[in-house]
């Protein structure tokens, strides 16, 4: 199993941004795949998921509005797009395959396998 994070970088406050993550090595539609974030300093922070076999998305109340998750099952790749970006969003942020239900946004452990993370850096 593996999952590749991209598309971070430096984008300044207001802006948008998309996070993808391309998976491999087990079946992607039979998966959810959830969204995680770590600041330094801070506990890491579940953000959303996306159950891949019904497409329900489920997300944190601290994203909610702001952030949205997809998925193209044909690519086995997941999204992230952030909107409205703020100095806070500064962090790493992680995707990852496992079980997705509503109460599952901030349950890493119901998450197996995990990419290496993308840094994305909002500046002021």
């Amino acid at each position: 199993v593996q999952l590749v994070e991209s598309g971070g970088g430096l984008v300044q406050a207001g802006g948008s941004l998309r996070l993808s993550c391309v998976a491999s090595g087990f079946t992607f539609d039979h998966y959810g795949i959830g969204w995680f974030r770590q600041a330094p300093g801070k506990e890491r922070e579940g953000l959303s998921c996306i159950n891949n076999r019904d497409g329900s998305t489920f997300y944190a109340d601290s994203v909610k509005g702001r952030f949205t998750i997809s998925s193209d099952n044909s690519k086995n790749t997941a999204y992230l797009q952030l909107t409205s970006l703020k100095p806070e969003d500064t962090a790493v942020y992680y995707c990852a395959a496992g079980v997705c239900y509503k109460d599952a946004v901030n349950r890493a452990d119901v998450f197996g396998s995990w990419g290496q993370g993308t840094q994305l850096t909002v500046s002021s």
